[in-house]
């Protein structure tokens, strides 16, 4: 179909035939009636506000999944470092008793095999939370199992003991210090 052709056809078009049911009463109410282009110009109008959302919609979409991908790269060994915890407690433990035997060699030889689990734990992110006895009790940060009478007034709401350690990784705590409170 040549232009000239789809104009005549355009032309023969009546209001009525190119509107809706509901724009037809509107402009019927209005006196006014919409002329074909402007019509076209109200549509494009439209899908081109649909592509724009649905453009920002699919950036938005990029920017969550690349966000949670690199979260998941933070923390993708997070289970096996939360199993492997167990174990610097084990060699803590080790340590002490060690320490109390007159056998060096093996004090020395566990101490090295401690060292270099905990900095090979360090280098992918885990971090031991330190606290002292006499620390403020923070219950965000500290996991009370009990509270004892404290020694003094200065002691009361204050860490007594350290039971447990605890670790984080990265900002994210993964495990809550066990602490013993004086109240």
């Amino acid at each position: 179909m040549s232009d000239k052709q789809k104009e005549e056809e355009l032309d023969e078009l009546s209001p009525e035939t190119t509107l809706g049911a509901e724009e037809q009463e509107e402009a019927a109410e209005d006196g006014q009636e919409l002329t074909i282009e402007e019509e076209l110009r109200e549509d494009l109008g439209k899908e081109k506000e649909k592509f724009l959302r649905l453009f920002a919609e699919f950036e938005n979409y990029k920017k969550r999944t690349s966000k949670e991908r690199m979260e998941l790269f933070k923390t993708a060994g997070q289970e096996v470092i939360i199993s492997l915890l167990p174990v610097l407690d084990d060699f803590d433990r080790a340590i002490k008793e060690l320490a109390k035997s007159d056998d060096k060699e093996s004090f020395k030889g566990v101490e090295l095999i401690q060292t270099k689990l905990k900095e090979t734990l360090k280098s992918k992110g885990l971090q031991e939370i330190t606290i002292q006895s006499g620390d403020a009790f923070d219950a965000e940060v500290h996991d009370a199992i009990t509270q004892i009478p404290a020694p003094n007034k200065k002691m009361k709401g204050k860490i007594i003991d350290v039971v447990e350690k605890g670790f984080s990784l990265g900002d994210k705590i993964i495990r809550h210090p066990k602490v013993v409170v004086g109240n």
